[in-house]
């Protein structure tokens, strides 16, 4: 993998993925190590001309108005990463971690937060020795800042806290010594630089993005199936219908789905059936995943835009100016994960309706449950219980927690975000949802394999037989369990969604 480059306001969702997978390497470029300093002399003149800056050399939150003495400016520093370490819960996963702390180095790369040049070497070379702190995945109210993880994940940088190292736990003091450093001693504004921010909820979030990109895809192809299986009709895809109500969305939905059941053999053996109209499940989901979609590509831009954004208070401009204001406030970004979460909700209530359709004999025309011996057997019976739990979970999870708000730091933190909690909420509605469509897919596949062996469209047939490579026809009831954990899997992989584009071309989100 080549370095990445830091401190460029431009990386896209490819490189912040990247940034969250192990083996990489980050640097500065030539510009970004130009606005640093240029940025650390502006506090250094201000610093040695006495003038009263917050967070510089006065306490914080509610305690802003106390001027601190000149000879305890580091210990202020220092006091601010340990009283405000105070994360509970379990720790975010390593990837979620791993990107936070890049996502923090390149936030004060950009050359608007003073801090010195050294800081961020020290971050960079814990970075790249492939320590990653230990960040606790509860404590953030998302407002001025998300101050007690980031807190915590600043602690190795003076030998505290806790890193990662492959699969163990370490002190952030002995991963300095792997690294041949000793602990940083933090100087005017880096303590504050250090978790001022909002990388926590904008890490996390980046990488459910990600997966639900693939999910908005894996919806399609699942969709695409389930129409096969239950001899549904292709007219309410046609170009013609969705180019008089052309949402983004709902047009790249349709194309999707003309592409995935072109050729279909399927299709023309009913053309001449009685049925009249299909279940909305079948016959919107142009409307309903295109809704979805645009839902997605909000949050992309959201995102993005905000990984690549300073979000340190006071910020330092090159004039001399230190400016305090509201940049780490998370409201983008948890209310953009909030339309994530009932976006891909969606996706999983929509799935779940068509599972039903699959597995009910009065409206399937197969087999009851998908059983090849009904009544013996229970087939995909509580697959479809199991699909319906989750999407009612997702239902809780997806209220929004941009709208909540509790006053902190005595009432002068009077309005927050919430948005760690909204973006801990995304990942888990993103994860189910992958099981829910992971289940749609045994479904469909059983179901065309219990049909007139007519072979579906070149996009789902390609879906078809990667799952088949991995799970057999069902046969008779055998422990199901491990078989909806591969589909999960092909799923999250994306693997289903790669099988279908190499026959038909990209999918569109």
């Amino acid at each position: 993998m080549p370095t990445i480059l830091l401190g460029d306001p431009s990386l896209p969702l490819s490189t912040l993925v990247a940034l969250s997978r192990p083996g990489g390497r980050i640097a500065l470029s030539k510009e970004a190590r130009r606005n640093v300093q240029r940025s650390r002399a502006v506090v250094e003149r201000a610093v040695k001309a006495g003038a009263t800056m917050y967070g510089i050399n006065t306490g914080f939150g509610k305690l802003a108005g106390v001027r601190i003495p000149d000879d305890q400016l580091e210990q202020l520093q220092e006091n601010l990463l340990l009283s405000h370490a105070t994360g509970v819960g379990e720790p975010l996963p390593v990837d979620a971690s791993r990107l936070a702390f890049a996502l923090r180095i390149h936030n004060l790369a950009l050359g608007y937060s003073g801090v010195r040049l050294e800081l961020l070497e020290q971050a960079m070379a814990l970075w790249n020795g492939g320590f990653v702190p230990v960040i606790p995945s509860q404590g953030s109210v998302g407002a001025s800042g998300d101050l007690a993880p980031l807190s915590h994940m600043a602690l190795p940088l003076i030998g505290r806290g806790e890193v990662h190292d492959g699969g163990r736990v370490i002190s952030g003091a002995a991963a300095l010594k792997r690294v041949g450093r000793a602990p940083l001693v933090l100087r005017e504004k880096e303590g504050l630089a250090l978790i001022n921010g909002t990388q926590i909820m904008t890490a996390i979030g980046c990488l459910c993005l990600h997966r639900a990109i693939v999910l908005a895809k894996t919806a399609d192809v699942a969709c695409a199936m389930t129409v096969e299986a239950l001899r549904g009709s292709e007219k309410p895809f046609q170009e013609r219908l969705h180019a008089v109500r052309p949402h983004e969305g709902q047009l790249a939905t349709a194309a999707n789905l003309r592409a995935l059941l072109a050729d279909s053999k399927v299709m023309p053996s009913h053309a001449n059936c009685a049925k009249v109209q299909d279940a909305y499940s079948l016959r919107c989901v142009p409307q309903v995943h295109g809704a979805a979609k645009d839902g997605i590509r909000y949050a992309l831009d959201v995102l993005v835009t905000e990984a690549n954004a300073v979000t340190d208070n006071p910020l330092v401009f090159a004039n001399g100016d230190v400016v305090s204001g509201g940049n780490f406030h998370g409201q983008p970004v948890s209310q953009a994960l909030d339309f994530l979460k009932i976006a891909v909700s969606t996706l999983a209530n929509i799935s779940e309706r068509r599972i039903e359709q699959l597995v009910n004999p009065d409206i399937s025309g197969l087999p009851p449950f998908l059983a090849k011996n009904p009544g013996l057997e229970s087939g995909f019976m509580i697959p479809q219980v199991v699909a319906a739990a989750l999407a009612s979970e997702n239902k809780t999870l997806a209220h929004p927690a941009s709208v909540d708000t509790v006053p902190t730091s005595a009432n002068r933190e009077d309005h927050v975000s919430m948005g760690v909690t909204a973006a801990r909420h995304a990942d888990r509605v993103v994860a189910n949802t992958a099981k829910v469509l992971g289940i749609e897919v045994l479904c469909a596949a059983q179901g065309l394999d219990l049909g007139e062996k007519l072979r579906p469209g070149a996009g789902v047939d390609a879906a078809y037989r990667a799952l088949r490579k991995k799970v057999p026809m069902l046969a008779q009831d055998r422990f199901l369990a491990p078989d909806l954990a591969t589909a999960e899997h092909l799923v999250e992989n994306g693997d289903l969604v790669a099988a279908a584009e190499k026959k038909v071309g990209a999918l569109a989100v």
